[in-house]
């Protein structure tokens, strides 16, 4: 008898859970923040990601261009 076992998370991220507590705040007028921060918890992290894409590639073109230089 197999025993495989898979699970699998489809819950709310803590990041999303904030999203919506700050985007209900901002409807009720609990706070009265700019939009763009309202939302930060949704596009904070793909820049984060972004960024250390950016940074990766950068550090490769650099060690590339050395490389042809020796």
């Amino acid at each position: 008898m197999s025993n495989s076992s898979s699970s699998s998370s489809s819950g709310i991220s803590f990041l999303g859970l904030l999203a919506i507590v700050f985007i209900t705040l901002k409807l009720t007028g609990a706070i009265h923040w700019p939009w763009l921060w309202v939302v930060s918890p949704l596009w904070i992290p793909i820049t984060l990601i972004l960024l250390a894409l950016v940074g990766y590639l950068l550090v490769m073109v650099v060690m590339t261009v050395l490389r042809k230089t020796k």
